[in-house]
């Protein structure tokens, strides 16, 4: 498992629909009061820094802020958290809440990194290869700067409309084993949206189940699950940087936005060491290489060609339950004579590209027949073999 989930929580934490939503709201004012102390105008930051504290008074990035403000009105400071020997020992030492100067530090130094290197206007992340219009948002984390970003799909494409600071697991990132205390690194979609009547105080607002082990995941052997997107227990604002047992672990407030905004089913996550940000016009090329393959696959499928239909399968494909190739294959054949000569229709495409050791496709699409109304909603993933994709998995998703 990547978190302990135990149930049921003392009080419902979720604001009513009518709420207004305070996302982000008290790390532009923590950062306006670093601007104020660095510029030499301490009185306004304190002022500021006794507001922020009255208001979100957990917030320990916050309390510290205000403690140096106090300090140095008596002595110069050396640095953020700057205590005498005795007390910064006391303050070193393990606390449940993860409260350490050491830690604290930390997290402020990846709050002002990431929003002092923005992603350049207009770009998105190099795995968002095409995302379908009817998948209304996308969430892509840089485990490397602490952070979370929250995309709407416009008219115009995908658009950045908010990031937010979020704990990775206390080792890291790159989970493979059960228990290993890290965040995984991949392509995977938000499941489902659990009760907070259901879930401990822990947990905070919410949470939001990812798909690990993804069907890559699972070709690579890994292990665990009960990887989570929630929220923080009463007391704490926010977490260390490396805090939980595998996942991704976000503001109350901030959460709130999310859990108010995503899809499960829909709504991919992209986990990243490092997000590269591109221009979404220099993913044509790629994006136009491999919806040629796609549409070969279709046509295949279409004419009932199945020496060619399954030549695009790896000989290692699996569907759900483990189902392989060969049990898989006479499905496809069933599904072909069904067409009856018809031609099949891919609706509302997404491709997601997740490159490491391997070049994998994670691709979404409707598979409508001409003619019919609906179909099967599917997703594939596909590896490229040299200059060759092939599928490794294949089910139907709704």
């Amino acid at each position: 498992m990547g978190a302990h989930h135990p149930a049921k929580r003392t009080a419902a934490a979720t604001p009513t629909a009518a709420a207004a939503l305070k996302d982000g709201e008290a790390e532009k004012r923590l950062l306006e009061i670093y601007r104020l102390t660095g510029e030499g105008r301490t009185r306004e930051a304190l002022a500021k820094a006794e507001s922020l504290v009255r208001d979100h008074p957990n917030f320990q990035l916050a309390q510290l802020a205000l403690g140096d403000l106090l300090t140095s009105r008596v002595r110069g400071l050396k640095q953020m958290g700057d205590v005498p020997p005795a007390t910064a020992a006391e303050a070193a030492a393990p606390r449940p809440a993860g409260e350490t100067l050491a830690e604290l530090r930390a997290e402020s130094r990846q709050r002002t990194d990431a929003l002092r290197v923005r992603p350049p206007a207009g770009t998105v992340p190099s795995q968002f290869l095409e995302i379908s219009a009817r998948t209304r948002h996308a969430i892509a984390v840089d485990a490397s700067r602490s952070r979370l970003y929250l995309f709407e799909n416009t008219g115009k494409g995908m658009e950045l409309i908010a990031d937010y600071y979020a704990s990775v697991g206390k080792l890291g990132i790159e989970k493979t084993l059960e228990g290993d205390q890290r965040t995984p690194l991949g392509v995977y979609y938000i499941t489902s949206r659990l009760d907070p009547a259901k879930l401990t105080d822990f947990y905070g607002s919410g949470a939001l189940p990812i798909n690990y082990p993804s069907p890559l995941d699972q070709s690579r052997g890994k292990t665990g699950g009960g990887i989570w997107l929630h929220g923080t227990p009463p007391e704490q604002f926010s977490r260390a940087p490396l805090a939980t047992d595998g996942c991704l672990a976000l503001a109350n407030p901030d959460l709130e936005r999310i859990l108010r905004t995503v899809e499960p089913r829909t709504t991919p996550v992209v986990i990243a060491r490092q997000l590269q940000w591109v221009q979404p016009q220099s993913l044509q090329p790629e994006r136009q290489k491999f919806e040629a393959v796609l549409d070969a696959w279709r046509t295949a499928k279409s004419q009932g060609d199945m020496q060619r239909l399954l030549s695009f399968y790896a000989p290692n494909f699996e569907s759900y339950g483990k189902m392989p190739l060969a049990t898989w294959s006479r499905s496809l054949e069933a599904e072909s004579r069904a067409l009856r000569g018809r031609e099949l229709q891919l609706k509302d495409k997404s491709y997601l590209r997740w490159t490491d050791s391997a070049d994998t496709m994670v691709v979404t699409f409707g598979e409508v027949p001409v003619g019919a109304r609906t179909g099967p909603v599917k997703r594939q993933y596909w590896m490229r073999k040299g200059n060759q994709w092939q599928i490794f998995f294949e089910g139907v998703i709704g």
